[in-house]
């Protein structure tokens, strides 16, 4: 019989790492709901003591979700295994991820402690979450620097002290596939306890070896992946979900197991991710890129045309492409657009938001002929956006013309007081730039600017995605509309409204 393959997706807590990927309640709750339509075994929301707000996203992923366990991680201190064991008090089933550092430079010093002390407090730190579920996990931090020997005597004291999964990180992405398998083969076979525990791995991407390390690691003995939407972490990224479980389920000839993960919902959580944290999927991304499934080269389409399988592995429709899509026009009706919002399995808290939402489709379903889902998708995140800014566009015009200097004329709402100014610029967007520059005057630097169409045609929504840059934080906005101008003022002041609300939270590392 195959084995299981748990997978724990940690896009809401490590994925939100990568600078400028913050996410909003509602937002990680709308995530959260996606991963539960694919069937994720564990999803860890955020890092309850690190801030108010994630504390609060915890605690609301934890209601909403009910068929997915709910993870919270801490440090092995008690404060942090106190308030994760509260923030999921409401959850269907619950896990408490604590880790405490094992390399000998991170024990000298980052922690300065000597390596009893690690053991003891990784030891109180199990027994305390203890308290508050039955499902602990445990994690040495830096595992993949640390020594072996140490490694097998914290995780054999753990294992003793109640922790049910030992996760083992490759927190700086340092380690190569053979090796790190050939780590979890060790641990496994010299802990005399390790039949009593799950091994799990949690691989990083900054050699580019995370998802092949994962792998390795299974093939070892590993039976849970700690991995992201898109491969969305810190630094490099994390292994990334949608290859993790399409190697799986491709190669059976190879693998003992398989993940339980509805793959038909791949994509859709793909661009979900993609559209609210601003992170854009390259075009030759395995899986969900656009070209993961296209086909180029005269002797390939060929190939394809006479049997897929001469050059395709894996079935586009079996990762989402080409299918659950839905086209809504400007007739249909909100009960017909309430419904593919549940399909789709976006969930609006409100009547007013809904209402919202229904008032922009049938905008955007004036300026262009059919609705798919992804405009859909995009639409839900503007209107949540825009719901409590300081800064909002009430009106833009823009003068672009050959020969000319390209000017622009800006009207904001700053904190219910309308501004108007006009500015010129390079082109359209450098004039509106500087103009709602002009007004607000935050005096942040712009990183990142970049333009994607949603779905095909002339008529599609360009998404925009800018990064801003102030005191050495990093947001991300995002804005969509058929007009690109338009689109780009949005995301600019998406950006803006989040610099002007700063969050003073923690960023640990697993």
């Amino acid at each position: 019989m195959t084995d299981k393959l748990i997978i724990f997706d940690t896009t809401l807590r490590d994925g939100e790492q990568s600078p400028g990927a913050s996410m909003t309640k509602d937002e990680k709750v709308r995530i959260a709901k996606a991963l539960e339509r694919m069937r994720v075994d564990v999803i860890e929301a955020g890092f309850p003591i690190a801030s108010t707000g994630d504390f609060e996203a915890v605690q609301a992923v934890a209601k909403a979700v009910k068929d997915s366990r709910i993870c919270g991680l801490s440090r092995a201190l008690d404060a942090d295994i106190d308030r994760a064991g509260e923030a999921l008090k409401l959850a269907n089933a619950s896990r408490i991820h604590t880790f405490i550092a094992t390399s000998p430079i991170h024990m000298k010093m980052k922690l300065r402690m000597e390596p009893e002390q690690v053991i003891e407090n990784a030891v109180r730190a199990v027994k305390r979450a203890r308290q508050y579920t039955d499902d602990v996990e445990f994690s040495p931090e830096d595992a993949g620097r640390s020594e072996t020997d140490f490694l097998c005597q914290i995780l054999e004291a753990v294992i003793d002290a109640g922790a049910s999964t030992l996760n083992i990180p490759d927190t700086v992405g340092y380690n190569l596939p053979h090796q790190f398998g050939s780590l979890i083969s060790t641990l496994r076979e010299r802990i005399p306890n390790a039949d009593k525990a799950i091994f799990s791995v949690h691989c990083h991407n900054d050699l580019g070896l995370a998802v092949a390390n994962s792998l390795s690691a299974v093939m070892n003995g590993a039976r849970q992946v700690e991995c992201t939407i898109n491969g969305l972490g810190e630094r490099a990224g994390n292994a990334a979900l949608e290859e993790v479980v399409m190697a799986v389920r491709t190669r059976q000839d190879m693998f003992p197991c398989d993940t339980g993960i509805d793959t038909q919902h791949i994509l859709s959580a793909s661009r979900l991710v993609s559209g609210i944290t601003g992170f854009v999927v390259q075009p030759n991304k395995a899986i969900v890129g656009a070209n993961a499934f296209a086909h180029e080269s005269g002797i390939h389409q060929d190939g394809v045309l006479k049997n897929r399988e001469t050059y395709e592995i894996m079935r586009a429709e079996d990762v989402g492409w080409n299918t659950n899509r839905m086209v809504l026009g400007k007739h249909s009706g909100r009960n017909a657009f309430r419904s593919r919002l549940q399909e789709l399995g976006i969930e609006l808290t409100s009547e007013t938001d809904l209402n919202a939402a229904f008032t922009r489709f049938k905008e955007l379903a004036d300026k262009k002929h059919e609705v798919f889902d992804e405009d859909i998708q995009a639409l839900v995140s503007d209107t949540v956006a825009t719901a409590d800014e300081r800064v909002s566009l009430i009106s833009l015009k823009v003068c672009s013309e050959t020969g000319e200097t390209p000017f622009a004329t800006v009207t904001l709402s700053v904190d219910g007081r309308e501004v108007q100014t006009q500015m010129s610029g390079g082109g359209p967007v450098d004039a509106a730039y500087k103009a709602i520059e002009s007004i607000v005057q935050s005096q942040t630097e712009l990183q990142l600017y970049s333009v994607n169409s949603i779905t095909t045609g002339t008529d599609a929504q360009g998404e925009v995605s800018v990064r801003l840059e102030k005191g050495g934080r990093i947001v991300s906005g995002q804005g969509a509309d058929t007009d690109i101008v338009i689109a780009s003022a949005k995301a600019y002041l998406n950006a803006l409204n989040k610099i002007l609300s700063p969050v003073d939270r923690a960023h640990p590392q697993v």
